[in-house]
């Protein structure tokens, strides 16, 4: 059926500046273009794409620091990347080179996976998609029929993974951890730590400054979460909520044995990021957090200043606990 007249140009919703939805149902992203997997020649860094699922798509990007040798067993990072669940990929630029480059400063596995994004496919999309891709390397624990892909069956340990996401992929690795502690038999995997960075999480009780000076970006939030997930029991879904009674306790059931938040001074996620860290250390969880602040700092500025002062003190603390 044709669009009515003029719905081609008329929004239907917008997140500026990163995203456009028209009633006609076009949809207008504001991103760079990807990067190709291969060799990246400043880290020496190899990467490949692997179809994981053809019929969702849902595919995802590994990463191999230079100098393996045949063998050799490396710590996996499982990474989720961000976008408001409306934007990025496994092989947009900002995911590409962090995870180059971390690959390489900790000499570690990292698989990037992919999952569909909102409004064509709303939310709890992404976070299904996650689900079966941190099952897909989990699977390669026990061995995959045909060997399963290569690299993983050759270089992960899997005793030593750590799930990983920034901003929206920080709250996916939440998820995700606290899917894998629920797992009946659990996944086989040696979860030892989840790397929780900016994350977007909401709530429909105000924290911090979103009573105050943060109220419009607050409402604009919480606008913004009821779209992507128009089938949410409301702001304290489990998803975006983790603390809330819907969730019924499942933050204490966090699978990996320490936790390390991080959050930005001039992020507006901040006092959402700091909450996290305080009831996920009150929730009855067992493993250690930890909370880094980066002062001066905006959303994900590691990503787009990766050598800046504190882009590079954050490194280095992320760098210690996957060292740990």
């Amino acid at each position: 059926m044709a669009a009515p007249p003029g719905a081609e140009d008329e929004i239907l919703f917008e997140y500026g500046p990163i995203f456009r939805q028209y009633k006609s149902g076009r949809v207008e992203r504001y991103s760079f273009p990807p990067l190709p997997a291969g060799v990246d020649p400043a880290t020496g860094v190899t990467s490949k794409d692997v179809v994981i699922d053809s019929a969702n798509g849902l595919w995802a990007r590994i990463f191999l620091p230079p100098g393996i040798h045949d063998g050799a067993k490396l710590p996996v990072v499982v990474y989720y990347h961000g976008g408001a669940y409306v934007l990025g990929s496994a092989a947009d630029p900002m995911t590409h080179s962090y995870l180059t480059g971390l690959v390489a400063a900790a000499n570690v596995l990292a698989v990037a996976l992919e999952y569909r994004l909102a409004p064509e496919h709303p939310l709890p999309a992404a976070y299904d998609d996650s689900w079966e891709g941190l099952k897909w390397v989990a699977s390669h624990a026990t061995g995959v029929p045909g060997g399963g892909e290569p690299w993983l069956a050759d270089h992960a340990d899997l005793s030593r993974v750590f799930l990983a996401g920034g901003s929206a992929g920080g709250t996916i690795a939440h998820v995700m951890a606290v899917r894998a502690g629920e797992h009946p038999g659990g996944l086989g995997i040696g979860i030892r730590g989840a790397l929780i960075v900016h994350p977007y999480f909401g709530g429909a009780a105000d924290i911090g400054t979103e009573g105050t000076t943060g109220k419009a970006e607050k409402a604009r939030a919480d606008a913004f979460w009821r779209y992507l997930c128009p089938g949410t029991q409301g702001l304290d879904d489990p998803l975006s909520n983790p603390f809330s009674e819907a969730a019924g306790g499942s933050a204490a059931r966090v699978a990996a044995d320490r936790v390390l938040v991080c959050v930005a001074e001039e992020d507006g996620l901040r006092d959402r990021g700091v909450w996290y860290y305080e009831n996920l250390k009150a929730s009855g969880y067992g493993g250690e957090v930890e909370l880094l602040e980066s002062m001066g700092e905006g959303h994900v500025f590691y990503c787009m200043k990766p050598r800046c002062e504190r882009a590079v003190e954050m490194q280095e603390r992320v760098l210690a606990f996957l060292r740990k």
